[in-house]
C-alpha cells in the first residue's frame, strides 16, 4: 500500500493511495489515533472513488460518526485503464436495452462477472487498511447502491468482517443467490418508480437476504432519484451495529 498524498480539512483527513494497481482514498478524523469502525464504500456505475456523493457520504459519516471511510476505484472507473472486455460487454447490453430489452437482468449479469475480480480486490484493501494504526481491526461496514449494490452484495457475503451493510437499488438473479447467505444486518434502498431495476427485482432481492434483521426503505422517484435524507438513516444504522 502506498500513499501519494495527503490533505486535512473541515477535520477530515484524505489519504489517496495505490494497492498494487488499484488506486484508492481513505478519509479519517483529523488527528485520529487508535482503532474505530471502517465503512467501505462501493461508488456507483460511471462514477469513481472521489465522486461528490461518495465524499459526501464519506465526510458525514467521519464526522459525525467518528469512522474510518475506504473507497476505490473499480475497473474501467476513475483512474484505472479501460477494461475492453467490459466495455464491449456494456456497449452489447445497451444495445439490447435500446431493442426492448429488460436491462434489469442484463445489468445483473454484467455486475456478478465484474465482482470476480472486485471482491478480491476489496478484501485486500480492507486488510490493508485495518493494518493502519489509526484505523485498526475495528468492526466494519458497507455502504453501495446501484453498481455498489451489484458488487456489494457478493461482497458481503464472502467478507465475515462486516458487520453490517446498506444496500440498494439492485436487483437479479445471480445477487439474489449471493444475497441467501448474507446474515448480517442489512438496510435496503429501494426507489419505487425505478426505471432502470425493475421493482419486482430489487423487492425478490430484499426477500432473498437471509439477514434476520433487514429493513426496507421504499421512496417515490426514479433511480437517481434517492433522497439525500437517507444518509440519516444510514448514519443511525451504522451507529447501531458499529458502535
Amino acid at each position: 500500500m502506498r500513499f501519494t498524498s495527503e490533505t486535512s480539512s473541515a477535520g477530515v483527513t484524505e489519504r489517496l493511495f495505490h494497492l498494487d494497481e488499484i488506486p484508492g482514498v481513505l478519509w479519517t478524523p483529523e488527528g485520529a489515533t487508535g482503532t474505530r469502525p471502517l465503512v467501505l464504500v462501493g461508488h456507483g456505475g460511471g462514477r469513481h472513488k472521489k465522486a461528490p456523493d461518495t465524499m459526501d457520504l464519506a465526510h458525514r459519516f467521519v464526522t459525525e460518526g467518528g469512522y474510518a471511510v475506504v473507497a476505490v476505484d473499480v475497473p474501467g472507473h476513475g483512474d484505472r485503464p479501460t477494461h475492453p472486455e467490459y466495455d464491449r460487454l456494456a456497449t452489447r447490453n445497451q444495445a439490447r436495452v435500446e431493442a426492448g430489452e429488460d436491462p434489469g437482468p442484463l445489468i445483473a449479469e454484467f455486475h456478478a462477472l465484474v465482482a470476480r475480480r472486485t471482491v478480491p480486490e476489496w478484501r485486500a484493501a480492507l486488510d490493508a487498511v485495518q493494518a493502519l494504526p489509526d484505523v485498526g481491526r475495528g468492526p466494519v461496514g458497507y455502504w453501495g447502491v446501484s453498481l455498489g449494490c451489484g458488487l456489494g452484495v457478493p461482497f458481503v457475503a464472502a467478507e465475515p468482517r462486516v458487520r453490517a451493510a446498506v444496500l440498494g437499488l439492485g436487483g437479479g438473479s445471480a445477487s439474489a443467490e449471493a444475497a441467501s447467505r448474507i446474515t448480517v444486518p442489512v438496510e435496503f434502498l429501494l426507489q419505487w418508480d425505478d426505471e432502470r431495476v425493475p421493482r419486482a427485482a430489487s423487492l425478490a432481492l430484499y426477500d432473498a437476504l437471509a439477514s434476520a434483521e433487514k429493513t426496507l426503505h421504499a421512496n417515490p422517484g426514479k433511480h437517481g432519484d434517492l433522497p439525500a435524507f437517507e444518509l440519516d438513516g444510514s448514519l443511525r444504522f451504522f451507529g447501531r451495529h458499529l458502535n
